[in-house]
């Protein structure tokens, strides 16, 4: 599959500060990356150097074979960008803000009307459209952010804090909105809620000192984890019971109790993989299906500090 964004011992100082230090990684088309790490990791210092606002110290970076820095209009032209704090024309409507940004973008004046149409369709903006951006709710702005972002059908999408000021249902819709993208681009989302990991993200890199500490899928990152395990074991009701007794003689298994219809909640001292396998091959001897397992949602965050602490 053909390689969008391109990664390669990527380093940027700032006087004697090394923010970025010798990154490297690549992102194929139909790839979700979420992008992590504590603040001055060095996250935003790398997504600037992707969209061209800033030279690397060494390292190389490509968007779909272009060079940031030789090729930078190439590259730019073909990145959506949404920065954690969008700068805005507050004095310029919705419309015409959408308007202005394809037109400094070049795009085919004949296509800008369908464009902008588009963009402020699946950011839910049309019952603001002519209001100015400055009076504006801060999750409004936000999705203005976002439809400049994906105006022009950019192959690669770069997303700082999507979702920062929006309401739960807000979060819904955008994190909705990329993964319906997401087969068609390239998707960076550099986030600290951790939730929007597993919704969205097909993958998780993290970085620490401006270093790469783990590139991995959601899935795998919770499972390389520490401690007590929280498995949730969705069943068909009425054996929840049942699927207790077999597994509460299981050492290593603190806890087994029902928590709810068809549901038990499995507390493990065993490692999550370990859990899983263990906890699934007695229910399949028994032949009882599961039908989902959901796990704690604190494990996410366990992990992230025990890689970036």
């Amino acid at each position: 599959m053909e390689e969008l964004v391109e990664v390669k011992n990527l380093s940027r100082k700032y006087g004697d500060i090394l923010a970025v230090d010798g990154l490297s990684f690549s992102l194929k088309k139909g790839e979700v990356l979420g992008f992590l790490g504590p603040n001055g990791a060095g996250k935003s210092t790398t997504m600037k150097i992707l969209c061209g606002f800033l030279t690397p110290s060494s390292g190389t970076a490509k968007i779909c074979g272009f060079d940031v820095v030789d090729e930078s209009r190439e590259a730019r032209k073909l990145i959506g960008y949404l920065p954690e704090n969008a700068p805005l024309y507050g004095e310029m409507t919705v419309r015409d803000f959408l308007f202005f940004v394809s037109e400094v973008r070049q795009l085919e004046s004949s296509q800008i009307p369908s464009l902008v149409e588009s963009a402020v369709a699946k950011t839910n903006l049309s019952k603001v459209l002519d209001q100015r951006i400055e009076t504006l709710s801060k999750g409004f702005k936000r999705r203005v952010g976002l439809a400049q972002a994906i105006v022009h059908n950019p192959k690669v999408l770069i997303l700082d804090e999507p979702t920062d000021g929006l309401d739960p249902n807000q979060k819904h819709e955008v994190r909705n909105l990329i993964n319906e993208m997401a087969s068609e681009k390239a998707i960076i989302v550099s986030t600290h809620i951790l939730e929007e990991v597993d919704a969205v993200c097909s993958r998780v890199i993290i970085i620490s000192n401006g270093k790469l500490v783990t590139d991995s899928t959601p899935m795998e990152l919770r499972l390389s984890g520490k401690g007590q395990t929280v498995l949730d074991l969705r069943l068909a009701a009425g054996i929840e019971e049942k699927v207790v007794s077999l597994l509460n003689p299981i050492s290593g298994f603190s806890s087994v109790k029902p928590i709810g219809s068809g549901l038990v909640q499995v507390s493990s001292n065993l490692s999550r993989s370990e859990s899983i396998l263990t906890a699934l091959k007695i229910i399949k001897e028994s032949g009882i299906e599961v039908k989902d397992i959901g796990f704690d949602s604190g494990q996410l965050d366990e992990v992230f500090r025990d890689l970036t602490a």
